[in-house]
């Protein structure tokens, strides 16, 4: 599941795949399988990559 994760950099635009309420996400770091993201909606929440493969946004 960390397939499309590892790829994710600061500065990278994603969804969370089950809390669309959340809206687009601006990751601030990605170290192993902790990924902090900065979400417009819910502030900064630290996201296991191992379970949960965020959603990339382009173009918004």
């Amino acid at each position: 599941m960390t397939d499309l994760n590892g790829l994710l950099e600061p500065g990278s635009l994603v969804r969370h795949p089950t809390e669309p309420d959340w809206g687009i996400g601006q990751v601030q770091s990605n170290i192993g399988d902790r990924i902090t993201v900065n979400f417009r909606e819910m502030g900064k929440v630290v996201i296991d990559g191992s379970r949960i493969a965020l959603v990339p946004v382009f173009g918004d």
